[in-house]
């Protein structure tokens, strides 16, 4: 068995989203001014994504805790992350704030891992597909 099959490794990985947001959130939310001055990002931006960040953990925790793991929603998670990628990209290369390497580095950093996050999480649904259509046919 494929440890990405395991009953254990989306709960894992959601666990490890979670984590990922809350810390990114809280600190956001705490040194939401000298974050703003050493990264260049505006800090209404950091103090509203923080908060999306604490409210998007929530979900990923509760997420991780069900039994069985909720397909539908860590896809939806998944997707999310890919997005929050893009719009890291877009935040970078596409808008008109003028970020310093700190402010580079700090959304380079989200990207990447909400990039493994996603993949992760694709993996763990394309290896634990079989197992779910069986339970699905079971049940009927």
């Amino acid at each position: 068995m494929s440890v990405f099959a395991s009953s254990r490794f989306l709960p894992r990985v959601m666990w490890a989203d979670a984590a990922s947001c809350a810390g990114t959130g809280i600190v956001q939310l705490a040194f939401t001014q000298p974050l703003a001055g050493v990264t260049g990002l505006p800090s209404s931006l950091l103090a509203g994504t923080g908060l999306f960040l604490l409210a998007y953990a929530l979900a990923a925790g509760w997420m991780a805790r069900r039994q069985p793991a909720p397909r539908t929603l860590i896809g939806l998670v998944a997707l999310s992350n890919l997005g929050w990628a893009l719009a890291c990209a877009v935040l970078v290369w596409g808008s008109s704030l003028v970020l310093s390497g700190w402010g580079v580095a700090w959304v380079a950093v989200q990207a990447v891992v909400v990039l493994v996050l996603a993949d992760l999480q694709w993996m763990g649904l394309r290896a634990t597909r079989q197992v779910a259509l069986h339970g699905q046919q079971a049940a009927a």
